[in-house]
């Protein structure tokens, strides 16, 4: 079906396009401004309204100034007349495929696209010789723009390397991964990276504004309906149109303004964007976890209903949660722990919905607990302790002797028992003999470890004073 599709894809430029001279004039529209309005008034009873508003010019595409404004990066690129293969991160309805199309006809190159849910390699070099061809026979390149370039496995990335090492093409992907994680060293090595912004508020408000003068209509939204629908967008502009539409077919012209309640009730609201296995999960668990660290409650909830809102398993939250009680807190708070597992096994019990306010009674207590890592470093330091000392065999007092020849051989000999002495502690040595005594947990002075430090300090004197 692809290979079908190429030759079509890289036509010559649209009618009315400027070269690069003339984009860096007055004029950045492709194709002109004048006949994109008529052609989408033309089309207006079948196209939908976000291709009807697509930009025509990049100074159109709204939320990615840090990108687009006067010292954004693709600016600063365009303007010294090279533009490098890319990589254009971010979420649906962000601009990334308009912007791969704009930075086409602003560089004056031929456009071609391909998606990487229906191509294979086939496809691909079909698309890079038909580029070669175009540029032995024109003198000009082309922007190859790859749709979910994070659908190619490694081996398929690897294919880009020649041709974008080569020039054959100017390679602009576009990902909702990260990309760190779903595109190989060797391509990321040869594309910069360049996120792209959910749109914020200010930003959906000019595309709703965009619509009304489109439509001709007002849409029918008392100030906080009006909010609400911005919200229920996520950042997603495409979203954001696609609501509209839907708004404006189900009300008439002359409809009383609706509020949150009503439009939610008349408009379907899109799950929350949220992948179990990829970076958003790692994303907000980690938020949970430093809003806990951070002992904020009212976040820490918030992230935790995020995570249930997108579908995770509260069980994973949960392994987080006991996880989080030994790490963050430990001897500071040393109920944390077994309220955990409690919430955990509650859970277990009642299911969802029900145990979920369990775990969210954990979220809370962990959030307002004393913290301390101490437990935690001192346990890193002592496996690192251990794997540099070796097999050093504990002092002889303190090992086992079940057996004559052990006692024989000194096994337990000059061992005292602590409970029989003063303030049930010895002093005793217990590290092996000749390794020097370490001190690997160091309680601080929050919660329950201040206690806990000033217990060591005594045995510590206890120590010294058996020593001198």
């Amino acid at each position: 079906m692809m290979s079908d599709m190429v030759p079509d894809l890289f036509g010559s430029p649209a009618p009315d396009r400027p070269s690069r001279q003339d984009e860096r004039g007055a004029s950045e529209r492709f194709p002109a401004a004048s006949s994109a309005h008529s052609a989408s008034r033309h089309r207006a009873g079948t196209q939908p309204l976000a291709d009807r508003l697509r930009p025509q010019s990049l100074d159109d595409v709204q939320g990615q100034a840090h990108l687009l404004g006067s010292e954004g990066t693709l600016t600063r690129m365009l303007e010294s007349g090279h533009l490098s293969s890319l990589i254009l991160w971010g979420g649906p309805g962000c601009g990334k495929t308009t912007i791969a199309q704009l930075l086409a006809a602003r560089a004056g190159l031929f456009y071609a696209k391909i998606s990487a849910v229906f191509s294979g390699v086939a496809d691909l070099k079909k698309a890079f010789e038909e580029a070669r061809r175009k540029a032995e026979a024109t003198g000009k390149g082309t922007l190859l723009f790859v749709d979910e370039i994070h659908r190619f496995n490694r081996a398929q990335q690897d294919g880009f390397l020649p041709y974008v090492e080569r020039g054959t093409v100017v390679l602009v992907g576009a990902t909702t991964e990260n990309p760190s994680f779903a595109l190989n060293s060797a391509l990321l090595s040869r594309c910069q990276v360049l996120v792209l912004h959910r749109l914020d508020d200010e930003a959906l408000e000019k595309l709703l504004l965009r619509a009304e003068g489109e439509t001709g209509r007002t849409l029918p939204l008392t100030p906080e309906g009006r909010a609400s629908l911005r919200a229920m967008a996520d950042g997603d502009g495409r979203y954001l149109l696609n609501m509209v539409e839907q708004l404006l077919s189900l009300t008439k012209a002359d409809t009383r303004p609706l509020g949150p309640a009503e439009l939610a009730r008349s408009l379907s609201r899109r799950p929350v964007l949220y992948d179990r296995d990829r970076d958003e999960h790692y994303n907000l668990i980690s938020a949970l976890h430093k809003s806990l660290r951070g002992s904020d409650p009212d976040a820490g909830l918030y992230w935790f209903a995020r995570m249930l809102e997108g579908g995770e398993d509260p069980r994973y939250i949960a392994r987080r949660l006991v996880r989080f009680a030994s790490e963050d807190i430990g001897e500071a708070d040393p109920t944390s722990l077994p309220l955990a597992q409690a919430g955990a096994a509650a859970y277990e019990r009642l299911g969802s919905p029900e145990g979920e306010v369990a775990l969210a009674q954990v979220v809370v207590h962990l959030a307002v607990a004393s913290k301390s890592n101490a437990v935690y470093k001192a346990y890193n330091e002592a496996r690192a302790l251990a794997k540099q000392t070796g097999s050093l065999m504990p002092p002889a007092h303190i090992r086992n002797a079940p057996t004559a020849l052990m006692k024989e051989l000194g096994y337990k000999k000059g061992y005292e028992y602590d409970h029989d002495c003063e303030d049930g502690v010895s002093g005793q040595n217990y590290f092996p003999d000749g390794m020097k005594r370490v001190t690997l947990y160091r309680p601080v002075d929050r919660g329950f470890e201040e206690r806990i430090r000033k217990r060591l300090d005594m045995l510590a004197q206890k120590r010294a004073s058996r020593q001198s």
